[in-house]
C-alpha cells in the first residue's frame, strides 16, 4: 500500500473557502482545478497512491470547511489533518468540536520553526501544552513542522508526554538550522514512537526529481530513525526507491505507505 501525508488542497472558490486573516501566505489559486479534490485523486490513481492523509494548509488556519467538504465527498481514500493557533485559548475545545463532527481528522500540526514565530514561542509553552495535551486525549498524532532550533523542546514534550506520537515533517527543514541544531534533531530517533517524513528535498535540492544530491544527508537521517519510522511525502513514490536504495524493497514498502498503515490503522 502507498500512502502519501502531505498533499495540500486549494480552491479557487474564496467566497466559500476564504484565506484566513492570520495567513501567513496566499498562494495563487487561480491555477487551482474548480474541483481540487477531483484533481488530487486522478493524480493519486496516476502515480499509484492509495490512500492520503490531506495535510490542512496554513492559509486557511483554523478554519477547516475545506478538508471538512474532501472528507465527507471521499470518505476511504482520504484522512486529514488541523490546525490550531496556540495563542488560541479556545483552540482546545476547538479541537474537540473539529474531531468529534470528523472522525477522520487523525493529526494536529504545529508549525515551529525560524520565519513562523507568529505561531508559537516555544514548543514547551503553557499554550502549546494545552493543544498537545487536548490531541492526546483525542488520540490525535502530532505532526510536526518544525526546524532545528525546535528540536530541543520537542524533546522535552516528549518527555513529559511519552505516549505522543509524531510525525516530524520535512526532514524538520533542515536548511533553516546548523548541524549542531540538526544533532538534536536526530536525537530525536531516541524516542520509540517519534517518525520522520521524507519530505520537502525541494526545500533545499533543486536536482528534480528524486533530488539525488542530498543522499549524503538523507542517508544519515534514515541510519538514524531507521525504515521502520521513515514516512514518505512528498513528490514521487520513487523518492524512497532512490534514497532508500541500500535497503531491501520490504523496507522501501515500510515508508512508501506499510508504516503509515500500521500507525493509522488503515488496513
Amino acid at each position: 500500500m502507498i500512502i502519501e501525508w502531505n498533499t495540500h488542497i486549494f480552491s479557487p472558490d474564496l467566497q466559500r473557502y476564504p484565506f484566513h486573516e492570520k495567513a501567513v501566505y496566499t498562494p495563487d489559486v487561480s491555477i487551482q482545478s474548480a474541483d481540487p479534490l477531483g484533481a488530487y485523486l486522478a493524480h493519486m490513481d496516476q502515480q499509484g497512491i492509495d490512500r492520503a492523509v490531506l495535510v490542512h494548509p496554513e492559509p486557511y488556519g483554523d478554519d477547516h470547511r475545506l478538508v471538512l467538504d474532501c472528507l465527507e465527498q471521499e470518505k476511504e481514500r482520504v484522512k486529514g489533518t488541523c490546525l490550531f493557533y496556540p495563542k488560541d485559548p479556545d483552540a482546545p475545545r476547538k479541537m474537540e468540536a473539529l474531531v468529534a463532527r470528523q472522525p477522520r481528522i487523525i493529526a494536529t500540526r504545529f508549525h515551529a520553526h525560524r520565519g513562523k514565530q507568529m505561531y508559537l514561542d516555544s514548543l514547551t509553552s503553557p499554550e502549546v501544552r494545552g493543544i498537545w495535551e487536548k490531541a492526546l486525549a483525542l488520540d490525535l498524532i502530532i505532526e510536526l513542522h518544525i526546524g532545528p532550533n525546535h528540536a530541543q523542546g520537542a524533546a522535552e514534550m516528549l518527555r513529559a508526554y511519552p505516549e505522543s506520537k509524531v510525525l516530524i515533517d520535512h526532514l524538520a527543514e533542515p536548511h533553516m538550522g546548523d548541524a549542531v541544531e540538526y544533532v538534536h534533531v536526530l536525537d530525536l530517533a531516541d524516542f520509540d514512537t517519534v517518525y520522520m517524513k521524507l519530505s520537502g528535498l525541494n526545500h533545499f535540492a533543486t536536482d528534480v526529481p528524486f533530488y539525488l544530491s542530498a543522499i549524503p544527508f538523507t542517508r544519515r537521517v534514515i541510519q538514524a530513525f531507521g525504515p521502520d519510522r521513515m514516512v514518505w511525502g512528498s513528490g514521487t513514490p520513487e523518492i524512497v526507491d532512490a534514497h532508500l536504495s541500500e535497503y531491501t524493497e520490504a523496507d522501501r514498502q515500510k515508508v512508501k505507505g506499510e508504516n503509515l498503515a500500521r500507525l493509522l490503522d488503515w488496513d
